[in-house]
């Protein structure tokens, strides 16, 4: 199975250093997951590799074949990924802007019947839980429902080197538990939905709207 890591932040300086703290949880992310779940793909998507309109317009909204060819692929990739992983610190108790605004420029068909893992970091005491609550209603809206075990890392600046990987002073053995609680959820759940699609579409089941919204709405 594919997995596409969202990494939710853009900033290149942070309190405390060094910079982009969310690199480092990202790329221990993607260090257990490749270890552990060697049978499947994983990539890591990085916000500062697309180069964004400063006026907001989704790859959906351009005609057909115009969009700028990041958008695109990336895109593509959301379609046939099994899964994701959400990566995010906290804004004002919220979710990162940079993914959301990443996110949000894809059609939410692309993430549907599909299941997502959170994953939330701070410099301080908290770890971005309060962050990973309004993600589940992000999440489920774009389909891709979260798995109900999260991973929430506070003072991530003193967990992992820049490399990704766990500090001498952390008890490695530990956070791999930790992980693991998460991420078998989301494997369990990626190999439901992705055996289950091939038995049954579930466009057709649901019959999803494709002109308008209202089409959902009460009569």
């Amino acid at each position: 199975m594919k997995f596409l890591i969202f990494l939710g932040t853009v900033r290149d300086s942070t309190p405390p250093k060094p910079a982009r703290l969310g690199l480092r949880v990202a790329k221990s992310t993607l260090s257990y997951l490749q270890n552990t779940y060697s049978e499947h793909q994983f990539e890591l998507i990085d916000p500062l590799d697309y180069s964004l309109e400063p006026v907001f317009k989704p790859q959906f909204a351009y005609a057909k074949g115009k969009a700028p060819e990041p958008l695109n692929t990336l895109a593509e990739k959301i379609a046939a990924a099994d899964g994701y992983i959400m990566v995010s610190p906290e804004y004002n108790h919220s979710m990162s802007p940079a993914l959301a605004n990443l996110l949000n420029h894809f059609a939410s068909s692309s993430f549907s019947y599909k299941p997502s893992a959170i994953v939330t970091y701070s410099a301080g005491q908290w770890g971005g839980m309060r962050a990973a609550v309004g993600m589940r209603t992000f999440l489920a809206e774009l389909g891709c429902l979260s798995v109900s075990a999260m991973i929430h890392i506070p003072k991530a600046q003193e967990v992992f080197d820049e490399d990704g990987s766990v500090q001498a002073t952390e008890d490695k053995s530990a956070w791999v538990n930790y992980y693991s609680r998460t991420f078998n959820q989301l494997m369990w759940w990626a190999s439901a939905t992705h055996q289950y699609k091939q038995e049954v579409n579930p466009n057709d089941m649901v019959g999803d709207f494709k002109s308008a919204p209202s089409q959902r709405n009460a009569p």
